[in-house]
């Protein structure tokens, strides 16, 4: 079983315009809304490639109880905290005059510090279990949360010898980089601010991954959008290039990576290796209007194109 854990879901809706006009009335041409965020996304691609996922987190409000009915209606197994405030609703737009896609993101309401403890607790329960083959961290913590508590939780897994892909960004990153995750996936401005340096060359893209693997991770894997993807554990490095692909939202495409990436992991494949499948799905997703959705039959197009080379 892979845990999905994250804490800031949200319903998200897809709405497709035509054209996009500003300060005018637009008519949406379709709407779709479903259960998103990016812990849920990286469940929702782990059932897809066939692996058992299960989403953790928290759920409030009527909103919360559709993200639970959606994924009740894709096959997704889940086990949510409930609190007070209500889960946020984050918006995506599609001009397909412009092939563009933009992002009204809510941000999530405040929860009692308790119910970080509460989900500690539960983590701990699951680890117990035994059967935790990985334990994936994404996405940003709820307002004031406890800025530790993604490097609690790789801690706990880590000394379980649970496989841990850590996708965060500012201090909850910082935090559990000493925590020792298996692999960090943050693009290349986050990298920036993780290390306090300019990235304006390899050669400097080089050096901040070398700082970021001596503070602790095993495996850092730096991506670019639809640009080239740097992996490396601080000695060797590689690149993938993401295939050329119609794109109509890059919306998720870093979630379907991590999917891709922990996915591979799990079935054996050296990260390097494993960065094939994940940037199959980054690309597969990115040819869809929705967030945290793709077909199996583009990543099986899409993974033939995908090569690992020196860097």
């Amino acid at each position: 079983m892979i845990l999905c854990l994250g804490t800031t879901p949200t319903v998200q809706k897809t709405l497709t315009f035509d054209r996009v006009e500003i300060d005018a009335v637009n008519r949406a041409k379709s709407v779709l809304a479903y259960a998103s965020g990016k812990s849920v996304n990286v469940a929702k691609i782990l059932h897809i490639l066939g692996r058992d996922a299960l989403a953790v987190g928290i759920l409030g409000g009527d909103s919360g109880e559709f993200i639970r009915h959606d994924l009740d209606r894709m096959g997704v197994r889940h086990d949510f905290l409930t609190v007070s405030p209500p889960t946020r609703t984050c918006t995506t737009v599609v001009d397909r005059s412009t092939n563009t896609a933009t992002e009204l993101v809510e941000e999530s309401s405040t929860v009692p510090s308790a119910v970080y403890d509460q989900l500690l607790e539960k983590l701990n329960g699951l680890i117990a279990q035994g059967r935790m083959e990985a334990l994936v961290l994404s996405g940003t913590l709820t307002p004031d949360a406890p800025q530790d508590f993604y490097g609690r939780c790789v801690a706990a897994a880590v000394a379980a010898d649970i496989k841990v892909v850590l996708d965060a960004k500012g201090e909850p990153l910082k935090r559990a980089l000493s925590s020792r995750p298996t692999v960090v996936k943050p693009n290349r401005g986050e990298l920036e601010d993780t290390v306090g340096a300019t990235i304006d060359s390899d050669e400097s893209l080089k050096e901040a991954i070398r700082q970021l693997i001596a503070a602790g991770p095993r495996w850092c894997v730096v991506t670019a959008g639809g640009g080239k993807t740097v992996v490396s554990d601080g000695q060797s490095f590689w690149q993938l290039t993401s295939p050329r692909v119609p794109v109509i939202s890059p919306i998720g495409s870093g979630d379907s990576f991590a999917a891709g990436l922990t996915a591979a992991i799990v079935a054996g494949e050296d990260v390097p290796q494993a960065c094939r499948l994940a940037t199959a799905c980054g690309a597969a997703n990115a040819i869809t209007a929705l967030s945290g959705h793709l077909k199996m039959e583009d990543v099986d197009l899409l993974f033939p194109q995908v090569h690992v080379d020196p860097f």
